[in-house]
């Protein structure tokens, strides 16, 4: 989310050359502003694509990229960049070298970027569908509250299904990493869009509601899912998916279908997240709460039902919560508070934390160790 620096610099400079009440006036005019900035960037449902990363050469099975903290991140890793017909996406292995100009990364499979070709990172190194991953699927369409849903369906013989819940102007690709997992334990799948997607309803307002209304959208997936057979239900929701899927849990008449849940870099605490979103930006401390209090009075959240602390959701199931140490984008110290008060919640729930990668980068970091902890976790919950 950008900053806006000519908001910034006025408030900066009334600070320093006024006085008396024009001062205060001008300083929470500016102050106002910047809150109602923010909260219109936290609500915005377009998606920008940005392209950090700068390809340098590309040549023996490797790609060299200018040194960047996200260039060497540890794992496997998407690159993907721009191309007249959309874009280029390849799948890079673990750092090979790293020095102070350039990291040197395995291609593994996939596209071939071009020399002085700006990319990105991808937590998703798979496209554009579970056939990707070599599974069969159905597209099928979802019909919830605002009208039908896309959604790709995963067959297996099981009849515990699992849905899974992408975060905050993410995808349906987010799940390919763990769908072969998934299908191996005999688990359908359900891989749902929610309101605002690509190809789904947009919500009345065009904006996003951060799990306040979304969890609406979960519970048409589940009943969709029971309606073709599904005994028991697994949510699997990343980033904001974490909130959605806890609203379901905390309003949903159909929660108790819920035999276990699996959050990764789970937002739960929206306002640790917008203060650390707010120290990303460089905003003063004190702006972060006035942009929560624009954001409720705007979409009419109540941001305390969203600490999972202090309100924890009506239904607990077993639930597996992994989250990476160098996440800049959703707090660890939030899931690390959630895991020190499970206990006391009468909660069931295991930690996992991944050291070093970034925002829902632990399956990226390490795929077989991430995929041995879900497995097991589901293994032993769902017998």
């Amino acid at each position: 989310m950008p900053a806006a620096p000519g908001i910034i610099i006025r408030v900066v400079l009334l600070r320093r050359v006024g006085t008396g009440l024009g001062v205060g006036l001008g300083v929470g005019a500016g102050a106002a502003g910047i809150g109602w900035f923010y909260s219109s960037v936290l609500l915005d449902t377009s998606v920008r694509p940005v392209f950090p990363e700068r390809v340098l050469a590309v040549g023996d099975g490797t790609v060299v990229l200018a040194a960047s903290r996200l260039a060497a991140q540890p794992g496997t890793w998407g690159l993907r960049w721009a191309t007249e017909r959309g874009s280029g996406l390849a799948v890079m292995g673990p750092v090979a070298v790293a020095d102070r100009r350039e990291v040197v990364r395995p291609l593994v499979d996939g596209d071939t970027p071009e020399p002085g070709t700006p990319a990105v990172l991808d937590a998703g190194p798979y496209d554009p569908d579970p056939a990707a991953r070599g599974l069969p699927f159905e597209d099928v369409d979802v019909p919830g509250p605002l009208g039908a849903y896309p959604a790709w369906w995963v067959p297996a013989a099981g009849d515990t299904w699992v849905v899974l819940v992408h975060g905050r102007g993410g995808a349906r690709r987010e799940a390919l990493r763990i769908l072969p997992t998934l299908h191996a334990l005999g688990l359908p799948q359900l891989v749902i869009t929610y309101r605002n997607d690509e190809g789904a309803p947009a919500s009345p307002d065009g904006r996003y509601h951060l799990g306040d209304t979304e969890w609406e959208d979960v519970e048409a997936a589940v009943r969709f899912a029971v309606a073709r057979g599904a005994r028991r239900i697994v949510l699997y929701g990343w980033s904001m998916g974490g909130a959605v899927t806890g609203a379901f849990l905390d309003r949903s008449v159909e929660a108790d279908r819920v035999a276990a849940v699996v959050w990764d870099a789970p937002l739960v605490d929206w306002r640790a997240t917008l203060r650390r979103q707010a120290r990303n930006r460089h905003l003063p401390p004190g702006l972060s709460p006035l942009a929560t209090a624009v954001t409720s009075r705007r979409i009419g959240i109540d941001f305390d039902r969203f600490d999972l602390v202090r309100n924890p959701p009506a239904v607990r199931p077993p639930t597996l919560v992994v989250h990476s140490a160098g996440d800049t984008a959703v707090p660890v110290s939030a899931s690390r508070a959630l895991a020190a008060a499970a206990p006391g919640l009468d909660w069931p729930l295991r930690y996992l934390e991944v050291p070093e990668a970034e925002h829902t980068g632990s399956w990226n970091a390490d795929p077989a160790a991430y995929e041995r902890a879900v497995s097991s976790f589901l293994e032993d919950v769902l017998g």
